[in-house]
């Protein structure tokens, strides 16, 4: 199934942007260390281009209770200028369903990339609790620190 970025999608991307950065403590919050053992993994690779604003889209493979499932992302944010290709991978906590996996995430980041080196942090937060903190290598010409909305869908 292909990705299709729908009005409805950017409402609720943009949204959640803005009252992120309305609200710091949910910023903070996003960054705090989860509770418990990782109960999946997760690989994401994207493209990113940012002005100030930024968006992103891409996909990945998370890896639950022994099967590999494809997703697909999409998100727009604040923080960042350049454009990069994006490789992450790293644990996810707080996965009780497959289905708790979709949705909105809160995305934090850092990172830089200069030609082929770069490396960066993300930290995602989802309402159903589920928490990705993803280890990223980024290639292109780009400097990132900020906030992002970002929308999950499995079935790649």
């Amino acid at each position: 199934m292909a990705w299709r970025m729908n009005s409805s999608s950017i409402a609720v991307i943009l949204a959640l942007g803005f009252f992120l950065l309305a609200n710091p403590a949910l910023l903070a919050r996003a960054q705090t260390p989860p509770s418990g053992p990782p109960v999946a993994r997760v690989a994401i690779h994207q493209a990113t281009i940012a002005f100030i604003g930024s968006a992103a889209i891409g996909g990945g493979t998370v890896t639950y209770r022994g099967r590999s499932y494809g997703f697909n992302v999409a998100g727009l944010g604040v923080g960042g200028v350049g454009a990069s290709r994006l490789d992450a991978v790293g644990d996810v906590y707080g996965l009780r369903h497959l289905s708790d996996f979709e949705g909105a995430y809160l995305e934090i980041h850092s990172g830089w990339a200069v030609g082929q080196q770069g490396r960066g942090f993300i930290w995602l937060r989802n309402p159903n609790g589920v928490i990705m903190r993803l280890r990223a290598q980024r290639r292109g010409l780009a400097l990132a620190l900020g906030a992002d909305g970002m929308i999950v869908r499995l079935g790649r």
